[in-house]
């Protein structure tokens, strides 16, 4: 074959080129392979913080529960809390105290850090009602005030006093019950008298067991300061348990047990007695004894009632027992319920000079037949409030 020298011109020029540019690159790619020995300085990403999950702590400063006495002044001692991101952090609070009405409140303290988490706690303030100051009212659950005129006219036995429900007459304080017979011009009923006094029923009465009342007496001539129960059937006008629809006999057939008598012109002469339809008014059923500070100290007056026999003492002193051997509606209408009642009449020899003078009762307690001594009452009034 023949070559021209034009065509090998041309193509031996192209080959020259060709070997130039493999040359060159084989050269570039033996120098990029094999790598540098200068330090990578491309910067790196920071890596994601922890995730913040824990809540902080909180403390509540002061006490956690405490008592607080109505109408004082109430301020709160608050709490801190501490975050292990965030630092310090303060709590917000929620809740009030009402310092007027007794009652539990609660105050509420919720601390938030800024990943969300949070904790709370919380306190308890308890308010109490206040400690009662100078006189205040029996407790109306306990006690009836028998204030009406059972004839309409006067009280029986020719008490000369009108009994009344006002402080004035009874009342509780420094832990006693005080039954306050007064010289006053007092008109109700339409009736006006010169003595005011209390009469008190309770609302509870009971079949047997053992009554206690621990009281200092009136004195002087004319005071009649008396303890003492009557039949829960008892029709008596304006009586407790005759309002309340109990009411079906008459007295003496209700039966009257009188725990504690004393009549001021025979000072410190206690006398308990019972009043039947076999013996009333005069009874003969009737005992006591003399104790020389029965107006100026207190004494337990006492009544051990079981279904053979009733035994009276004072001090744990006894003074008289009644038990009939035949017993029956005459003799003994003692086997149903009987209440207390507590009272001090002004008779009509009262002296000239008497103005005010007062029965102080310290307790009253019921206690179950056969209690024990360290048995507590069934029922009582310790006069607290």
């Amino acid at each position: 074959m023949t070559i021209s020298k034009h065509w090998f011109q041309r193509y031996s020029r192209n080959f020259a080129v060709a070997t130039l540019v493999i040359a060159f690159g084989g050269l570039l790619a033996c120098g990029g392979g094999g790598g540098s020995s200068q330090p990578n300085t491309t910067p790196q990403p920071t890596p994601p913080a922890p995730t913040d999950t824990v809540a902080p702590e909180i403390t509540v400063n002061g006490s956690l529960s405490f008592d607080h006495e109505q109408g004082t002044a109430y301020e709160d001692a608050g709490a801190t809390a501490q975050d292990a991101v965030d630092g310090t952090i303060t709590p917000d609070v929620s809740g009030t105290v009402d310092i007027n009405t007794p009652d539990v409140y609660t105050i509420t303290y919720t601390a938030t850090d800024s990943a969300g988490n949070q904790a709370t706690a919380t306190r308890t303030v308890t308010v109490v009602a206040a400690t009662p100051t100078g006189p205040q009212a029996i407790d109306a659950d306990k006690w009836f005030h028998q204030t009406r005129l059972p004839d309409g006219n006067a009280w029986f036995n020719g008490e000369v006093q009108h009994y009344t429900n006002r402080l004035d007459n009874s009342y509780v304080s420094d832990g006693t019950l005080k039954i306050v017979a007064k010289k006053e011009t007092f008109t109700d009923q339409n009736r006006t008298k010169q003595y005011t006094s209390a009469r008190l029923n309770s609302k509870y009465a009971f079949t047997y067991g053992r009554i206690e009342v621990r009281a200092k007496l009136p004195e002087g001539a004319g005071t009649w300061p008396a303890i003492w129960m009557l039949g829960k059937n008892i029709d008596e006008n304006g009586g407790y348990w005759q309002t309340q629809g109990f009411g079906t006999v008459g007295w003496p057939a209700s039966g009257e047990i009188d725990i504690m008598e004393h009549w001021g012109n025979n000072q410190n002469y206690v006398s308990s007695a019972i009043h039947s339809p076999s013996s009333f008014g005069g009874t003969v059923n009737v005992g006591g004894q003399y104790i020389g500070t029965v107006s100026s100290q207190f004494h337990v007056y006492s009544l051990d009632w079981d279904a053979d026999k009733m035994v009276f003492s004072v001090d744990g002193v006894e003074h008289y027992t009644y038990a009939p051997n035949d017993k029956n509606s005459s003799t003994w209408p003692f086997d149903a319920d009987q209440y207390l009642l507590m009272n001090f009449a002004i008779e009509p020899s009262i002296a000239s000079s008497f103005s005010e003078d007062q029965m102080e009762v310290d307790y009253v307690r019921v206690y179950a037949p056969n209690a024990g001594a360290n048995d507590a009452p069934v029922w009582a009034d310790e006069f607290n409030n």
